[in-house]
């Protein structure tokens, strides 16, 4: 056991010491995080995912303190009914703003889908409208041919 904790350990070379710079704005921050990004280029730089959306919390099934308005409540209470009342707030116009997305999500949808519909229907007038001056060359070309 002596012998093998004798052996030498691998060294790793020394990262060089790198000076200390502190950014002053926001400008000097993304230069500094570019440069440290483009001293190994082989690195696979970290990029970070995309936040999930915010959504407030479900509404609750039961509320067990229910408070009345009659006398006799706690100095706390009031503070525990405005947090209720923003939560509440809060979740009403998140599902406002859903529905509002939603509703413009599906005015776009038919709106692309009328104008997919008037551009087959115009497609359609131009080609039986193409069709019909191929025929009447055709047509002029054969009686050429006949009259010859």
């Amino acid at each position: 056991m002596a012998a093998e904790s004798a052996a030498p350990k691998p060294t790793r070379p020394k990262k060089e010491p790198q000076p200390l710079i502190i950014p002053k704005n926001a400008t000097d921050e993304q230069r500094l995080r570019l440069e440290r990004l483009m001293r190994n280029p082989d690195k696979a730089a970290p990029i970070p995912e995309r936040p999930k959306e915010w959504t407030p919390r479900n509404a609750p099934e039961f509320v067990r303190d229910v408070m009345g308005s009659s006398a006799g409540a706690g100095s706390g209470e009031f503070h525990v009914y405005r947090h209720l009342r923003r939560r509440e707030y809060q979740r009403q116009e998140y599902m406002d703003a859903m529905s509002e997305t939603q509703k413009l999500d599906d005015d776009f949808e038919k709106k692309i889908m009328e104008n997919r519909i008037q551009a087959e229907e115009r497609t359609l007038k131009r080609r039986l409208k193409r069709q019909k001056l191929k025929e009447k060359k055709k047509a002029k070309k054969s009686n050429k041919e006949q009259g010859l």
